[in-house]
């Protein structure tokens, strides 16, 4: 299946995600969004790799078209990649539907026709009105 757009997640050190933003935006990122992690890396993961792994993390998240999908993670890579001060790791996945894009062109024509409006309720008749009853005059 073809896919016109993909989600980038590129995990760094906290701190690091205006550089992560900074480097996508040169290849045609318009924006992200940023959650704030902890890393489960262990001693061994640390040796095995060698790197220190600092606990608190940042997830940038980028929506972006799959033409310049390989452009952003080469710069990510570079920018805040394993041997920066960022330690990152960038990967991205396929997004089968979006909304809520600013071009038009991102929007898919409903596959199917909206469902009729139900019809009203008949109106129920007025309840006559009750009849006051007037104080008598002495």
């Amino acid at each position: 299946m073809k896919y016109d757009h993909e989600v980038i997640f590129c995990i760094v050190n906290s701190g690091f995600s205006d550089a992560v933003m900074e480097a996508a935006k040169e290849f045609g990122a318009r924006g992200g969004t940023v959650i704030h992690a902890r890393g489960t890396a262990n001693s061994e993961a640390e040796r095995l790799y060698k790197i220190t792994v600092q606990p608190e993390k940042e997830i940038v998240m980028i929506l972006v078209s799959t033409k310049i999908k390989n452009d952003i993670l080469h710069a990510l890579y570079r920018a805040v990649g394993l041997n920066t001060p960022g330690q990152g790791i960038a990967f991205s996945m396929p997004v089968d539907a979006a909304v809520g894009l600013n071009a038009e062109k991102h929007f898919a024509e409903p596959k199917h026709e909206t469902a009729p409006d139900k019809e009203a309720a008949p109106e129920k008749e007025p309840a006559p009105a009750k009849k006051e009853k007037k104080a008598e005059e002495k």
